[in-house]
């Protein structure tokens, strides 16, 4: 029971005692008051017939008739007329009904209010002739008493009410702070570091409650210090001091990410760029000019990242004047548009000065396709690249895999989803999560997709979710696979983990849509978390509110694909997240670099500081699982733990 409720019993047991023994208090002192004047009255009465019978002693008439005007002008039990000597019965009038109607039974048992008598001597002279005997009725002090017992009763309760609710008015406001307090430490256990802007006055609640803030600050200044700290190590290993860019180490690590045959990697383009002449440049311009024309080129290449669509594009400097730009997901005729902004944003530096050659940089682009090994892909960007730098007419050179099967164009692509979508023809895969410490300890399974084309073969997300991002349908297909695992839950009770794209994120209807399908669903609200990826994240306030609205209909939400932007993590601390999941490019072959393993140990810290379950995506190597089970990653996931399958019981 709560300090407020049993504070506020004692107070309401406090007022029933108080109020009850006052209401007894009153009564008995009423009845006693009434007992009082029924004794007087019968007294007076009595000495008053005493004095008026003295003259008619003598005449049984006259006292007979004084006695029943005085008996039928007033309350009495009886009154009767005793002759001295011999008790002789001269007169005697008695009340028939003793009972009051409006007086309960009980009441007058309870008061026990009885009849009060008085005499007085009727004299002949010198001598006794005579008593009278005068016994008052209690009925009309009794019904007095009854009235005055009910208004008291009625008086004292309109008071305790009042006190009650005035008291229990009081206790809530002076233990607001402490409803304060258990909210700020709710809400640490889901990972959000609120202080409360108000100090109460009282001397003892006011010391918890800065108490409570000041640690609540202290563990705001860890989590940021881990999540910077985190940050500038992510920096130092994996970007370009000059440009801010990827460096030559994180693009490796991301086309062999790329090239890995994944259930969601997506064929593409590697686009190489060399500046024209960087020798040249320097000698004519100096170094400060050259290095100016490189971070020009930075730029560039940065601008072309931060348009919605290209989240998953990664830009690097590879070493002097060298670039690649890693673009998965399009086609050639994207890619010729690419190569035409490049060459656009290229030639606006030249026009500025910022070089005098002519083109200013040489570009190389060869298409890809997961599986493939990293070395034949750059070697085909290679050969592009000097194609480039052989050919005076051009300032780009593209080359195909032409030992790859003939793809599908856009309109078979758009029959085939459209089809898949209205006559259900998605295909669920579950890949599983388990625990690092024990890899049969199972956390939940990740939705995939797979599209069944014309022939019934399932058909990779890799392949076909390009296609849905060109023809504007994702979030209808995230819509469907809400369903698809909605419908999986009401007939298989197992936690799920399904993602939620950028395009939804990004559309109101989508959204709104998708939290009215989750409130229908309350059933199934323990065993669903919605992941969003890390790449694709709306402005903070924006995405606060998204994770608010999850939660508010029971449901979970988690972060995947982390790593891209550690300075987020100190953002994380207000979305109440479910748990993490690294991004398998910061895990690969992190058994075999050290330094690798010191950046992830620092991302552990900063996120074990909330209580932020951390995961471990594609997870391939025994060795990689070994070093995360050592650093007490909460989860893994990858091949090595299981790999993407139907559902089976």
């Amino acid at each position: 029971m709560s300090l407020l409720k049993q504070l506020f019993l004692a107070i309401c047991l406090f007022l029933v005692v108080a109020f009850t023994g006052s209401f007894i208090a009153g009564v008995e002192s009423s009845r006693e008051q009434l007992l009082s004047q029924l004794r007087s009255h019968a007294q007076d009465a009595a000495t008053a017939l005493g004095l008026s019978m003295t003259p008619h002693a003598d005449d049984p008439a006259m006292i007979e008739l004084m006695v029943s005007s005085i008996f039928d002008s007033g309350y009495f039990n009886s009154i009767r007329v005793v002759r001295i000597p011999g008790d002789e019965v001269i007169i005697e009038r008695r009340s028939g009904d003793s009972t009051t109607e409006n007086v309960p039974l009980w009441f007058s048992e309870l008061v026990d209010l009885q009849p009060q008598g008085g005499d007085a001597l009727i004299m002949r002279g010198w001598e006794q002739a005579a008593r009278v005997e005068v016994l008052s009725n209690p009925q009309f002090a009794l019904a007095k008493l009854w009235d005055s017992a009910i208004g008291s009763l009625l008086w004292l309760l309109l008071c305790g009410l009042v006190s009650a609710v005035l008291g229990g008015w009081l206790l809530r406001t002076q233990l607001r702070p402490l409803d304060n307090m258990v909210q700020q430490a709710q809400a640490i256990t889901r990972r959000e570091f609120l202080t409360l802007p108000t100090v109460p006055r009282t001397p003892e609640l006011k010391r918890v409650v800065t108490a409570m803030n000041q640690m609540v600050e202290k563990l705001k200044t860890l989590f940021a210090e881990e999540a910077a700290r985190s940050e500038k190590l992510r920096e130092e290993a994996y970007q370009d001091s000059i440009t801010g860019l990827a460096n030559r180490r994180l693009f490796d690590i991301r086309l062999t990410h790329q090239l890995a045959a994944h259930e969601q990697n997506a064929e593409g383009y590697l686009v190489l760029l060399r500046v024209n002449d960087l020798g040249g440049l320097n000698q004519r311009l100096g170094g400060q000019k050259t290095d100016a024309l490189i971070a020009a080129i930075g730029e560039l290449l940065k601008r072309l990242l931060n348009q919605p669509d290209r989240s998953d594009w990664l830009a690097s400097r590879s070493r002097g004047g060298e670039f690649s730009l890693l673009v998965p997901g399009i086609g050639s005729e994207e890619v010729e548009l690419l190569a035409g902004e490049l060459h656009s944003g290229l030639e606006n530096l030249r026009q500025t000065g910022a070089s005098d050659c002519t083109p200013v940089a040489h570009l190389g682009i060869a298409a890809f396709r997961p599986g493939e090994e990293p070395s034949q892909v750059i070697s085909r960007a290679d050969q592009a690249l000097a194609q480039a730098q052989n050919d005076p007419s051009r300032d780009w050179v593209r080359l195909d895999d032409y030992n790859a099967q003939p793809g599908q164009g856009l309109h078979d692509w758009r029959i085939w989803i459209d089809d898949a979508l209205n006559l259900r023809k998605l295909q669920l895969y579950f890949q599983p999560v388990t625990r690092c410490a024990d890899r049969n300890q199972l956390l939940h399974h990740k939705v995939l997709a797979r599209l069944l084309d014309p022939q019934g073969e399932a058909i990779a997300a890799g392949r076909f979710l390009p296609w849905i991002e060109r023809l504007g349908w994702t979030a209808r297909f995230d819509l469907a696979m809400l369903e698809h695992s909605l419908a999986h839950l009401s007939q298989h009770a197992a936690p799920l983990a399904l993602s939620l794209s950028a395009a939804t994120l990004r559309d109101t209807e989508a959204l709104k849509r998708i939290l009215d399908i989750l409130k229908q669903h309350p059933l199934q609200a323990s065993l669903l978390t919605l992941e969003v990826d890390e790449r694709h994240l709306p402005p903070a306030a924006e995405l606060e509110a998204l994770s608010q609205s999850i939660r508010d209909t029971g449901f979970s939400l988690g972060l995947q694909h982390f790593g891209g932007r550690f300075s987020l993590i100190g953002n994380l601390t207000h979305l109440g997240l479910a748990y993490l999941k690294l991004d398998g490019t910061y895990i690969r072959a992190i058994d075999l670099e050290s330094d690798k393993r010191m950046f992830i140990e620092a991302v552990f810290r900063a996120t074990n500081s909330i209580d932020l379950p951390l995961i471990a995506e594609m997870v391939e190597t025994e060795g990689e699982l070994s070093v995360l089970k050592d650093l007490g990653f909460y989860g893994a996931m990858g091949r090595l733990l299981g790999a993407p399958m139907p559902w089976q019981d």
